[in-house]
């Protein structure tokens, strides 16, 4: 049976993980700038009226800041996002740079969608 053994050199945004602080991030261990950063989102159809996305919203918001719920996805290794990331506005422009940082690079890779 064979063991693998893993080592994480750095984690690909720029902070430092609460689950794994000994962990550098990218930028200290000399790749600057080279962030992904995994997140998940809910998303709702287009026209939804907003005061159901502004309802949604805040019923998100009030369970992220459950200590339980932080608790468990500590446990997780996942970190909550500051509560100025938790709006349908910051999401939109995130969602928007983020397409913008990848799309060049899955172009240059001619990667396709399957």
């Amino acid at each position: 049976m064979h063991c693998r053994t893993f080592v994480a050199h750095a984690v690909m945004q720029d902070s430092r993980l609460g689950a794994a602080p000994e962990i550098p991030t990218v930028d200290e261990a000399g790749a600057p700038g080279a962030y992904y950063v995994n997140w998940s989102a809910l998303w709702a159809p287009k026209g939804t009226p907003k005061e159901n996305i502004s309802k949604l919203n805040a019923a998100v918001v009030d369970a992220l800041a459950d200590p339980k719920l932080r608790a468990r996805f500590a446990d997780l290794g996942n970190d909550i996002p500051p509560r100025d990331q938790q709006t349908p506005e910051w999401l939109g422009a995130f969602h928007k740079a983020e397409f913008e940082k990848w799309l060049p690079i899955i172009k240059a890779a001619k990667m396709k969608g399957e």
